[in-house]
């Protein structure tokens, strides 16, 4: 019998084997609307139902408080950004670090923090009442470290860990404080409805990990299991994100934070050979991504796409559990045609 979405990747939680491989998708907006131009779909839902795309609905508490209150022309954290052209799209880039100058504790609990009640958390409730319950519901994110290298700059960011511990304790616990209290509404609001919350941290570069594994359970690990904890009091799934050359700290993050499913898999990167993730952890943790948008999806054939996943459907083999996904954005240089082949490919031969 066909599942649903939502049951398909809860049987993965569950330790169940699903009809098919469960899917997602992750790309930046030029690629979603390229994708849905040429596809001829009104909505992202529309393009995802077209593709047999099984992407979770994300359901927060829009801002009501946009702007900060003392910095002109920033955002709630004080930022500010520019935008940068990279020929077939934009990104928008740091170019004001608020706390960038500081260099005393006091300062830093001095500074203007956002307050977690800003939020339209009535409109939250709606949407979590109208949820018909066919895909599955994430809610709730934490990535700090990043927000940290945003307002502090990144090399200040990476220095305070080695020489201003007290700062970057002061910084993560104002960070920790305004997501635990706002991530807490709303898991109350969704009770019952919410199947996983978002965990994340960039530990990972393109050879190494980019801190100590000293530093990343120093600075990282113990606040990402109290939001864990807070999530699981729930009965809410832990979905995990870290880039890169990450090998070193999947331990850690199973036994600490208590991951249930890692994302991306770059398995290109030194340490994360998709045999050797299967044999280490193919018992612990769900796989998510692994079809590379480094060469294979941007660079390669629908050939070579349609290999890479079947490739993964061999190493992923039940009883290891894997969702097919990108691993990270896809890019507007992937050409539509390995997009598709991506999801043709996973369609036509993912069921179990």
């Amino acid at each position: 019998m066909s599942m649903t979405s939502r049951e398909r990747w809860l049987a993965l939680f569950n330790r169940q084997k699903p009809d098919r491989i469960p899917t997602d998708y992750w790309a930046t907006n030029e690629v979603t609307e390229r994708l849905q131009r040429e596809l001829g779909c009104p909505t992202l839902r529309d393009l995802c139902n077209k593709l047999h795309i099984d992407r979770p609905d994300v359901i927060g508490a829009n801002r009501t408080v946009t702007k900060h209150p003392v910095i002109p022309d920033a955002d709630i954290w004080g930022m500010r950004y520019r935008p940068v052209d990279y020929g077939t799209g934009k990104y928008h880039e740091f170019a004001f670090h608020p706390l960038a100058e500081m260099t005393e504790v006091e300062q830093i609990h001095a500074f203007q923090w956002p307050s977690p009640d800003d939020h339209d958390f009535e409109a939250a409730r709606r949407q979590f009442a109208e949820h018909d319950g066919r895909f599955p519901l994430l809610c709730g994110y934490y990535e700090p470290f990043l927000r940290y290298c945003a307002m502090r700059g990144i090399e200040q960011s990476m220095i305070d860990l080695v020489a201003e511990p007290d700062i970057a304790d002061a910084i993560l616990q104002h960070l920790f404080d305004y997501h635990y209290r706002l991530n807490a509404r709303l898991f109350e609001l969704g009770q019952g409805r919410i199947d996983l919350t978002f965990v994340a941290e960039d530990l990972g570069g393109q050879a190494s990990l980019l801190m100590s594994l000293d530093h990343i359970r120093r600075f990282i690990l113990p606040n990402q299991k109290k939001m864990a904890d807070l999530a699981r009091s729930f009965g809410i799934h832990i979905h995990y994100h870290t880039d890169g050359a990450a090998r070193a700290v999947i331990p850690d993050l199973i036994q600490v934070t208590g991951i249930e499913t890692l994302n991306p898999i770059q398995w290109r990167c030194p340490g994360m050979e998709r045999e050797g993730l299967v044999r280490d952890f193919g018992d612990k943790i769900i796989f998510h991504g692994a079809v590379d948008n480094q060469q294979t999806l941007p660079f390669g054939t629908p050939a070579d796409v349609r290999q890479e996943v079947l490739d993964n459907l061999r190493i992923f083999a039940w009883p290891a559990r894997w969702i097919c996904a990108p691993c990270h954005n896809l890019q507007p240089i992937s050409p539509t045609a390995n997009i598709l082949a991506l999801y043709e490919t996973i369609w036509e031969e993912g069921r179990l």
